[in-house]
């Protein structure tokens, strides 16, 4: 098969996702837009390109719905020969859109593509599509399920993790990012987000809290102690399909979950003649991808499984793997990673993660692609794997190597 190697990768930069956000006025298709246009600017694309648009979004609705990457396309400066295919993996949308591209290259369907995705969360709220499995009691019942947050927090239970070992992952993400942002390490990677006058409105990521620390972030309640324990009392769910489990401890709160943020990413993919007919040096190899599903009630064990499968069909070992990204959508998501394949924390999310920097869901899994591979190229390393937990219980991962 054809290898199929990544040219660019970029993203925005993640505003709040709120009204006081400062990309709550920008929607998904200019975000995307002007997420595209960089990327043909960049790399000095002319006419039909690429083959396609791959890109993701979870929440497909309103703005955000129809075939967002088609309409992304017409709105950018990109050829209207090139189309656009919308696509949804929750939470790794943006990864799945890019190993689809990449596995089209290696199958030798078309030269090229640019794949990631978008999620404005501060304009389409979450959950906001009424997806059957958390609204369809006939699904819902029957697969015992209860939201991402007590799936959370039933991972802590299961392998105990505390409140004070999520508090301390969460610190540590938060003093990673602020390190990688005063070392301009993002600086090839995040573009400037400009109003329609060509102002800059964002040029950094926003979530950011680097005063966190442990004294702060336990005054904070539990966020789903309530809802589990009273209203609508889904720990009761969790424990009759965990019966070995005598209660549910909740230790995650908003500041050791994901944040909830703005923000678009893109990754250019090709084989080596699209290189060669454009200029372009290739950054890396995707080596190996793969995607899994898991229980669908404890959800979020996804990057454990998917990790075993894309090492064994690939006859490597967790040794081979030099750097990791592990989305952080829950710090007990995490340690969970950590713990299953005894990997150090020095190698995972060295530059922070979605506790300190937020989880733009249909976005996010581009953005720790190439986070991935520009941290390999500071620290000259080797092959890195990123992978991600995915809701109604999934996972996915993908594989690259320096070339």
């Amino acid at each position: 098969m054809t290898d199929a190697y990544i040219y660019d990768a970029l993203r925005t930069p993640r505003g709040k996702g709120r009204k006081d956000g400062s990309l709550h006025e920008v929607t998904a298709l200019r975000l995307s837009a002007q997420t595209l246009n960089a990327v043909k600017e960049r790399n000095n694309l002319q006419g039909h390109a690429v083959e396609d648009v791959i890109w993701g979004n979870v929440t497909q609705v309103m703005e955000q719905g129809g075939c967002l990457a088609r309409s992304a396309v017409l709105a950018s400066d990109l050829d209207e020969s090139i189309p656009g295919l919308a696509i949804n993996r929750f939470c790794a949308s943006g990864m799945e859109a890019v190993n689809l591209a990449a596995n089209q290259v290696k199958g030798g369907a078309g030269m090229a593509y640019i794949a990631g995705g978008v999620e404005m969360m501060g304009r389409v709220a979450m959950g906001s599509d009424g997806a059957a499995i958390a609204v369809d009691p006939t699904l819902a019942m029957e697969q015992y399920f209860v939201p991402q947050g007590i799936s959370a927090d039933i991972i802590a239970t299961e392998y105990g993790y505390s409140r004070d070992d999520a508090d301390a992952l969460a610190v540590e993400s938060q003093k990673r990012a602020k390190a990688a942002w005063d070392d301009g390490r993002f600086a090839k990677s995040v573009i400037q987000i400009k109003d329609q006058n060509g102002l800059t409105i964002l040029d950094h990521d926003e979530y950011m809290r680097p005063q966190t620390d442990m004294q702060s972030l336990g005054s904070l309640n539990p966020a789903f102690q309530q809802m589990g324990e009273v209203m609508p009392g889904f720990d009761k769910v969790a424990m009759l399909k965990y019966p070995h489990l005598e209660r549910i401890n909740h230790i995650h709160h908003a500041g050791n979950s994901s944040g909830i943020v703005d923000g678009a990413a893109a990754v250019l993919i090709g084989n080596k003649e699209f290189g060669e007919k454009y200029g372009l040096k290739p950054r890396a190899r995707i080596k190996a991808t793969a995607k899994i599903g898991t229980d669908p009630t404890i959800m979020l064990t996804g990057p454990v499984p998917v990790t075993e499968k894309v090492l064994a069909e690939n006859g490597m070992n967790i040794k081979d793997i030099d750097l990791f990204e592990v989305n952080e959508a829950f710090a007990s998501v995490v340690m969970r990673f950590m713990d299953a394949f005894n990997v150090e924390h020095e190698k995972v999310n060295v530059n922070g993660g979605s506790i300190a920097m937020g989880h733009p869901l249909g976005a996010t899994g581009a953005m720790i692609i190439g986070t991935l591979l520009d941290e390999l190229e500071r620290a000259d390393k080797e092959v890195g794997l990123a992978t991600l937990c995915i809701a109604s219980g999934m996972g996915a991962a993908t594989v690259i190597e320096r070339v």
